[in-house]
Formats: structure tokens, sequence, C-alpha cells
């Protein structure tokens, strides 16, 4: 692993469901160095990519070690790429139709936990 390789990930622990898989992945995310970056605790951080709170507080967001900014299913793949157990996951979806798909599914529910959130005055 070279030093510089490093990716950021941008999520709302204000979610409970969120803040369980962030939790999780904490733990198995091994393969280059990952700076953690909750938007709940620092509403400031989401100006680092340029994106409203209310936005990264719906969508899982990433910056992958070139620099590029994922969101959504795309910022699990990367997260899934850099950990060992799981990088099976990050191949199956990045397969074309699976990607789509997976990407479609990921907006709605997130759109629907977000819901469930604000309704619940989660922040």
């Amino acid at each position: 692993m070279a030093d510089d390789e490093r990716i950021k990930v941008y999520y709302n622990s204000a979610c409970p469901v969120c803040k369980a898989g962030i939790e999780g992945q904490m733990g198995k995310t091994t393969a280059c160095q990952v700076e953690w970056a909750d938007v709940h605790r620092d509403n400031d951080a989401v100006i680092e990519i340029g994106e409203n709170l209310e936005y990264v507080r719906e969508r899982l967001h990433l910056v992958d070690e070139q620099g590029v900014k994922r969101m959504g299913m795309d910022a699990f793949i990367v997260l899934w790429r850099h950990s060992p157990g799981e990088r099976w996951k990050a191949r199956l979806f990045s397969l074309p139709l699976i990607h789509g798909a997976a990407q479609l599914a990921y907006k709605a529910f997130a759109r629907l936990l977000y819901r469930w959130n604000k309704a619940k005055r989660h922040w």
C-alpha cells in the first residue's frame, strides 16, 4: 500500500442504520488508509466535497484514492474493493446490469431512509 493511498468517507451518524453500517465497515477496511468524516458531528465537512449537507445525510459519499468523489452504490464499491473479505461484492456490484439495478435500489432505499430519519427527528 502506498503512503498516499487513502480514501475519505462522509457519513451521517444521526441515522441509526447508517451508523451501524459504517461502524461495521470501520473494522473491515484495511487495504488502504480510511478517514471517516461524520457530517452529523461536523456539518462543515461537506464543504470539502462541495455538497449540500442534506444530500450527504441522504447518501454515503466518498473520495477515492484518485481524488474522485463517489456516492451511493459507487461509494460502497470503493469501500468493498479495499475490504479484503468483501472484494467479491465490489466485483459483483460493478457488473453492468447488476450495477444499474443496485444503483436504483440504493437510491430508493436511501430516499426512504432519509424521510424516515427526518420524520423521527434524528437531526
